[in-house]
């Protein structure tokens, strides 16, 4: 079992910039590919970020790349997102999961979830 604890997430300006951190307990978090989703009420559930278990890979969807940068400590079991250039329509609950294995874009193939964290962004 993995545990999953994001924090951080609170109201912020547009064009503001914002750090949520996804603490990790349990199984060898160096072994986990972990990634960043978000959901708003009434839509799915949004790839954001992944990054490889050694740190070394990272990966987005054209929506938020250029501004936000995925990171992890291993050493502090510890995931990090980093938003720049905040808009509206991140406006989300944002979770941090992880898998063991390589990472994917794609929910349905992450094990561990965390309960999320509200990130609002005003205009």
């Amino acid at each position: 079992q993995v545990q999953l604890v994001e924090s951080g997430g609170r109201l912020v300006q547009a064009g503001g910039s914002l750090r949520v951190s996804c603490a990790a307990s349990g199984r060898t978090f160096r072994n986990y590919s972990l990634g960043w989703f978000r959901q708003s009420p009434g839509k799915e559930r949004e790839f954001v970020a992944a990054i490889s278990w050694s740190g070394g890979r990272t990966y987005y969807p054209d929506s938020v790349k250029g501004r936000f940068t995925i990171s992890r400590d291993n050493a502090k079991n510890t995931v990090y997102l980093q938003m720049n250039s905040l808009k509206p329509e991140d406006t989300a609950v944002y979770y941090c999961a992880a898998r063991p294995g390589d990472t994917s874009a794609d929910p349905d193939e992450y094990d561990y979830w965390g309960q999320g964290t509200q990130v609002t962004v005003s205009s």
